[in-house]
Parts: structure tokens; sequence; C-alpha cells
């Protein structure tokens, strides 16, 4: 099962670069339609959507995540898996949502590429009772698929979840999570720290492939040990 979620997340991946971020809709678009003016000034703070205060705790920060009828994850079915670790942390880790194998045993980053995650945490000398472990989605969505303004909200939402959670460095964890919370002109190199802004500040960070697609693509395996040297002497409690 693993290797098919992995081939299903690379063909999503491959459309998500292309452009083709969102689901299909069902109803005609007329594209050609003339595009309507944007309300400015006065009108438009007249008709903006009041601003919901944000958690200022991490334990009301759960409970919202969990509870809030506004989360996307309301809408899809199935099991949601809520973040877990110590806080403050010496390293915080970052997926993008939860894979069949992980809705099955309950947890994030299990069977195989859980199995691998473990072995790339001992490399920098950790395990995953001194780390934060959280995703982006709490649960999957049909098909893997997201939605652009959804992958906003979980981006805005996450970098409260980083002030609260207080880590002292950060580890992004696959292509979908890295473009949401660290947008790159390129100026950066892969394996390099740099740096998250979030709610409180910033906080170093390390972007680096997921375990899924390391299981299919094992070349891919020398880069991310790159990446992860940098956190050797950083992450250490």
């Amino acid at each position: 099962m693993q290797d098919d979620a992995a081939t299903a997340d690379a063909y999503l991946a491959w459309w998500q670069l292309a452009g083709v971020d969102s689901a299909i809709g069902e109803s005609p678009v007329n594209w050609l339609r003339p595009v309507a003016a944007r309300p400015s000034g006065m009108a438009a703070a007249a008709i903006a959507a009041p601003v919901k205060e944000k958690p200022r705790t991490l334990e009301s920060f759960l409970d919202w995540l969990a509870n809030d009828p506004s989360q996307p994850e309301r809408r899809w079915a199935g099991t949601r898996i809520v973040p877990v670790g110590k806080t403050p942390a010496a390293l915080m880790v970052v997926t993008d949502l939860p894979d069949p194998a992980d809705i099955s045993e309950g947890r994030l980053l299990a069977d195989r590429a859980g199995q691998l995650f473990d072995a790339m945490l001992r490399a920098i000398g950790l395990d995953r009772d001194a780390i934060h472990l959280a995703s982006l989605f709490t649960a999957r969505p049909p098909g893997g698929m997201v939605e652009a303004s959804d992958l906003a909200l979980a981006a805005d939402r996450m970098r409260t979840h980083v002030a609260l959670a207080l880590p002292r460095r950060l580890l992004l964890l696959g292509d979908r999570t890295i473009r949401a919370l660290m947008p790159t002109d390129g100026a950066a190199s892969p394996d390099s720290l740099r740096q998250f802004n979030h709610d409180g500040g910033i906080v170093p960070a390390v972007a680096t492939f997921h375990p899924r697609l390391l299981l299919t693509q094992p070349t891919a395996k020398a880069e991310c040990w790159r990446a992860l040297q940098s956190l050797i002497e950083e992450a250490r409690p």
C-alpha cells in the first residue's frame, strides 16, 4: 500500500508543479468573462470578513484545530491525527498530510516511511520523544488533493503553531510542505538553513524530501543527508 501511495503522490506533485493544484469543478466556467473591479477604501473595509483572534496557547490552538468548524478537515471523512511531542523542542518536524498507512496506525510517519524517518532522526542524534511532530493537515482529503485556498489556510495556522510550540529548529518534509511554508526564489541552496517567519518571530529551518519519496528514489538520500547534516549540532537538546 505504501508504494501505491508514494506513486500517487508523485503524480499529484507533478500536476501541482504544472499548475493543477485544485480539484476539477463540476460546473462550467466562463474564462472570458470580464473581471469585476475590486472594491477599495471604505467599501472594501465594510464588506471584509471579521478577523478571528488566533489562539494564544498551544493547548487552545490544538483545541481550535480539532473542534473549530471552519477547519478544512471537517469536510473530509476519516481519522484525524493530531500533533504530538514535547514543547519547547529541539526540533519541530512538519509534513504535509497523513499517508494511508498513517491513518491505519493512527500516527504520522508510520510503516516503511516511518522506519526511514526514525533512521533520519537517529542520524542527527534524536528520536521521536525529543521532537514536536505535526502536519499541515490533520486528515487526508480524497485522493490526497487539497485546494489552494485550504493550503493557504493551513500554512497560516502552521505559522501560529510554530510560534506556540517554540522549537529551536524546524525540519520541513516534502515538496508540498516546502512550497506552502518556504516559497523561495532559488537564492538559497536546498540543504542550507533558512529563516522561517512565524507569528512570533523567526526560526532556522531546513527543507528536504519526504521519506515516502526516498523509498521510491533512493538516489535522493545523499541530498537529504546533506540537509540533515546542518541539524546535527543545532538540533541536540
